[in-house]
């Protein structure tokens, strides 16, 4: 855990930068863009990569998933850029707030997936790099986009402490319990054999 040496009003700022950025609907906006439709109309109704492929468009999926995780790379970077640590982490947990719950979207968002990698491989990229790494090959072998993400998730605390980052173990622990929170209908879904597989429309 970092040392506070930021000032509460300071914290409370890049608290605002991180949500702010975090709470852009990027996959809605492309869906739009694109003619797709309202992204909260197809599929699982989620705003994020996944139900942006089952409109068919990899493209828009993509773009999608490089915009929700860019976002969070800019939140860490500009914190890293102009403020400390604690500031830093910080942003880092409000920008993923502001993906799962966009005020501009009544607070109904997506689920982070992107965003939480994205934040993972600015904050400490051998760490992120492994939580890609880790949903790739859970992705790959069992084809549920839901269940790599929860493997990713319970793995990034592990791999935090591997590559010897333990002051970032408890932000990255807090996001991999919003994830595993905000997968809570898939985790159901998973135990009953009725997930929805990638690629698969639902």
């Amino acid at each position: 855990m970092p040392e506070i040496t930021t000032a509460l009003p300071q914290l409370l700022v890049w608290a605002l930068i991180g949500y702010g950025l975090g709470s852009v609907p990027f996959g809605l906006i492309l869906s739009r863009l694109m003619n797709l439709g309202d992204l909260r109309q197809i599929g699982s109704g989620n705003i994020g990569a996944t139900n942006v492929l089952r409109t068919g468009n990899k493209t828009a999926a993509f773009l999608t998933l490089l915009l929700d995780g860019g976002k969070g790379v800019a939140a860490v970077l500009l914190a890293r850029a102009f403020a400390a640590e604690d500031a830093l982490q910080l942003a880092a947990l409000a920008a993923f707030i502001g993906h799962c719950f966009p005020v501009w979207l009544a607070f109904k968002g997506g689920k982070g997936v992107a965003t939480f990698l994205g934040l993972l491989l600015a904050i400490a990229w051998p760490v992120g790099v492994a939580a890609c790494a880790t949903w790739l090959v859970t992705a790959v072998l069992f084809r549920f986009s839901s269940l790599a993400a929860l493997v990713a998730a319970v793995a990034s605390p592990v791999w935090a402490l591997f590559f010897g980052y333990s002051s970032l173990v408890l932000v990255i622990a807090l996001l991999a319990v919003l994830i595993l929170w905000r997968h809570s209908a898939n985790i159901i879904r998973l135990r009953a054999g009725t997930e929805t597989k990638i690629g698969q429309k639902s």
